[in-house]
């Protein structure tokens, strides 16, 4: 963009991200320099000059009633009515977007937690205002839209966005029933909301001693570095501390929990399809079989599952493996740890196979300060990218502490970053978007060229074999780990559909039955303890209706294109960004057979399962 500042990659400073190191940058965000955080004023200069834009939304959102029972009057009427539609969205977005990430940087600011409200507010007032275009539109005849798209160049963009509407007719309602259900839309995010402020601002998080004296407050992001540790005293401690911690408000969790199922169901019936399930899958056109055939592949893979936690308490020398030792380092002699520079340099050169142009954007990412990278006071947990301001770039959160798992997680997110400074670039507002289906594509490619770059310069049989460790983790966290959430999420809408409680002892019973059966709990495999029961407290991804499932199918499409990618296919390389600059112009499983990959079949999660075992063979010989 004209006008952004760069700053020189080799100025990123070459200290420690680990925090408990003396070297480690602040959690203070006043002093973490600011090359380590993102640049909000891309999006606005100033909050002044956001309440501005805001205040222009408003003004402008009421516009929408002009067309209000005249969309079939003329191709040009349609065409001017989806465009400020489309321009107001797109605005709303953008405004969204710095909203809530300013709230990220401290979730315990209460200025920045109402303009995020304000958004959501608004947001659902655009949605009352345009409730009418979808009924009003269903009610024009076929052979007329087809009429309107052939005589107005203006209407192509939104061709897909109107054969979906008509794709989708049997769920959409009244102009009064669609009216009352985007106005619904606040109350909706109200459990998800709660979750977060709870969890990242208000929960009262244990404090606890380590083996060596040191004093850790265990907070979200503390946690996910000291259940690593390679002490299995403090690890064990850890665990113990945090989800007893957590299940002494079970009660609470549950209900909100149970409210946003509640609300994912309710919304479902109100548009008359079967189950919550359908509901979700019906937006990006995947069929429910998808996701049931993956939680089936899954369960019949899961001896390949067991053999790894067998590897895992072999490498471990444990009599006994335990839920406490999933996170600890594989080789206890090698902790591979990354400074920010170090990760940055390595990440590059991982993706030099998918050619110049996108190396560029991602180099852009770290120079423009699109990245808010080390965990601070009061900053959201986890790590996420948001490309929602269109006109501007994608932005990137993480909480790095320089561990390998960090520089994963964070070539993981710009996989999401780059997807979407592809499609904003390629595609116009309307076809951008893309379905977070595909979006894991891309984010899960980007870890398996990062792997595979780094497996080829270490020769160090401890570093390799720590190295496919972390292949076989990622693995079991992304299809073993996700797959088990999507099992328990279908389960939670299923008691709700069924008119049974979902209270937080339901929940604590229905987690500890599937996570016992992953894990082979009562076969000999990885015990998993009692307090394991609470985890389902710990994972916000749960507010967002069957969405982790995709985590798992992303993963093995991308294994299977990132293969071929990798086998030095020029055409394959090729398809893979024409798949990003695609956006959302087709459905995503369509998408993916362009690219080269068919996610209604057995096939990409039977290759994942193949190359898991060949790992595994690897590294059976290079244990001692």
């Amino acid at each position: 963009m004209d006008g952004t500042r760069r700053e020189a990659i080799d100025s990123w400073p070459s200290w420690s991200a680990n925090p408990q190191t003396e070297s480690a940058p602040p959690r203070d965000r006043r002093r973490i320099p600011d090359r380590f955080k993102w640049d909000l004023t891309d999006i606005y200069p100033t909050d002044a000059a956001w309440r501005e834009a805001k205040a222009a939304l408003v003004a402008a959102v009421p516009g929408m009633r002009v067309f209000q029972g005249r969309l079939a009057t003329s191709a040009a009427r349609m065409a001017d009515a989806l465009e400020l539609s489309s321009h107001l969205t797109k605005e709303l977005s953008r405004a969204y977007v710095y909203a809530s990430m300013k709230s990220d940087e401290d979730t315990r600011d209460s200025t920045c937690q109402g303009m995020q409200q304000e958004m959501v507010q608004l947001a659902a007032e655009l949605g009352a205002e345009a409730a009418y275009l979808e009924p009003e539109i269903l009610k024009i005849p076929p052979t007329t839209i087809a009429r309107f798209l052939a005589e107005e160049p203006r209407l192509q963009i939104f061709k897909v966005y109107l054969d979906d509407i008509q794709r989708r007719q049997a769920h959409t309602g009244t102009d009064g029933e669609e009216r009352l259900l985007a106005s619904a839309a606040v109350l909706a995010n109200g459990p998800g909301t709660i979750y977060g402020i709870l969890s990242d601002a208000d929960f009262p998080y244990p404090t606890i001693t380590l083996h060596d004296g040191t004093l850790v407050r265990l907070d979200n992001a503390a946690y996910s570095v000291h259940r690593a540790s390679p002490v299995r005293e403090d690890r064990a401690q850890v665990m113990a501390v945090f989800f007893t911690a957590l299940g002494q408000y079970k009660a609470t969790f549950g209900a909100m929990l149970s409210a946003q199922v509640q609300s994912d169901v309710f919304f479902a019936r109100a548009r008359k399809y079967d189950s919550a399930l359908a509901a979700a899958l019906d937006a990006p056109n995947i069929p429910s079989s998808v996701y049931t055939r993956l939680i089936d592949g899954v369960n019949r893979h899961l001896p390949t599952f067991h053999r790894y936690l067998r590897l895992r308490q072999r490498l471990l020398a444990v009599p006994q493996l335990h839920y406490y030792d999933l996170y600890a380092p594989l080789v206890a002699s090698v902790d591979l740890t990354y400074t920010a520079d170090e990760a940055q340099a390595h990440i590059l050169e991982s993706l030099a196979p998918l050619g110049p142009e996108y190396a560029a954007g991602a180099r852009r990412a770290f120079s423009e300060r699109w990245i808010d990278l080390f965990p601070s006071d009061g900053k959201r947990a986890g790590a996420y990218s948001n490309g929602g301001a269109y006109d501007v770039h994608p932005y990137i959160l993480q909480n790095f502490n320089g561990k390998y798992n960090d520089v994963s997680t964070l070539t993981h997110e710009l996989g999401h970053t780059m997807h979407s400074f592809f499609s904003n670039r390629t595609q116009p507002f309307a076809t951008a978007g893309y379905h977070t289906f595909v979006a894991e594509v891309a984010s899960t490619f980007n870890e398996a060229l990062l792997i595979e770059n780094l497996l080829q310069q270490i020769t160090d049989p401890a570093a390799r074999l720590s190295l496919l460790g972390s292949y076989l983790e990622n693995i079991k966290g992304t299809v073993f780990r996700q797959t088990q959430f999507a099992e328990f999420e279908l389960r939670m809408h299923e008691t709700i559909q069924q008119g049974r409680p979902l209270t937080g002892d339901a929940l604590d019973g229905l987690y500890a039955s599937i996570t016992r059966k992953y894990y082979g709990h009562d076969n000999g495999g990885c015990v998993v303890d009692d307090y394991i029961a609470h985890e389902w407290a710990f994972i916000p991804h749960f507010y967002r209706n069957f969405y982790v499932f995709q985590y798992a199918t992303s993963y093995t499409a991308s294994a299977a294109l990132s293969e071929m990618v990798l086998g030095g296919d020029p055409a394959a390389t090729e398809r893979f960004l024409t798949f990003l600059g695609s956006g959302g112009s087709k459905y995503p499983i369509e998408l993916l057979k362009d690219a080269g990959v068919d996610m209604t079949s057995d096939e990409p999660l039977d290759l994942t399962i193949q190359k898991m075992n060949r790992v595994m063979d690897e590294v059976d010989k290079l244990v001692p």
